[in-house]
């Protein structure tokens, strides 16, 4: 088991909480193409969970390298771009794409994920494996799906319309690559 402990090797205990977010990414699309939208939000916020915890390892047991940081990024493009933007089409938009404008439909998701995509890369550029900067610019894309969850709440109240979920994703797509400074927690 010291293979655990091990910064060079790729199943670490760090990676390894990574590879969970990612297995519960992967389950919460199982889900959402279920229509089980209670299961697939549970599997999101537990990829969330996963997600701190990775680091928090990684920092305490001295485990980040360059893999993990790659590593981490593609599972944060599966859970919290891929899978927010999934789990507002499936549980709004899904067959009102004809209704709504379907240039528009298509411009704001694949805007988003453009958006988060370019986002990870960028911070992979600019990170220093093993240290971690006091301030984000731009908003972690944690944040941005936690942002398309309210969004998707306040929509299920009927204060939104879809015209307005949809803007409100090219919106919170362009704040992951602006220049706001978020305080790293």
């Amino acid at each position: 088991m010291n293979f655990l402990f091990d910064k060079n090797h790729h199943f670490n205990l760090a990676n390894l909480a990574t590879f969970f977010n990612i297995a519960a990414g992967v389950l919460a699309i199982y889900f959402l193409t279920h229509q089980e939208f209670f299961g697939a939000a549970l599997f999101a916020w537990i990829a969330g969970a996963f997600d701190i915890v990775d680091g928090k390892i990684a920092r305490k047991y001295n485990l980040s390298t360059e893999f993990g940081v790659q590593l981490d990024s593609f599972a944060d493009f599966l859970s919290f771009v891929v899978v927010p933007t999934m789990f507002i089409f499936f549980a709004i938009i899904d067959g009102k794409e004809l209704q709504l404008n379907t240039l528009f439909v298509a411009f704001a998701f694949i805007y988003y994920i453009i958006s988060g995509l370019r986002r990870l890369i960028q911070f992979n550029i600019n990170a220093d494996v093993g240290n971690v900067e006091k301030y984000f610019t731009g908003i972690p894309t944690p944040l941005g799906a936690i942002l398309l969850w309210c969004v998707y709440l306040v929509w299920l109240t009927g204060f939104l319309n879809d015209y307005v979920v949809l803007s409100s994703m090219i919106v919170i797509g362009y704040l992951l690559n602006s220049k706001i400074k978020i305080p790293h927690l």
